[in-house]
């Protein structure tokens, strides 16, 4: 599983678009998210980097 906080993320919609970006892009990924902490767990065959892209363009960069 690769985390990521997303400081952006607060609510049902942000899930919604991240699970459909990801889904997307690796569509055998599996999710998990944390609203309270603004954590998404992803476990996909794609790298950290290609996560990270998917996850910038979609407007939730990552933080550092």
């Amino acid at each position: 599983m690769i985390r990521f906080t997303l400081p952006d993320m607060s609510c049902g919609h942000c899930v919604g678009v991240l699970n459909q970006t990801l889904i997307e892009l690796d569509p055998d990924c599996e999710l998990e998210f944390d609203l309270l902490n603004h954590v998404i767990s992803v476990e996909s065959r794609c790298t950290r980097e290609q996560l990270t892209e998917a996850l910038t363009e979609a407007g939730y960069p990552p933080a550092s």
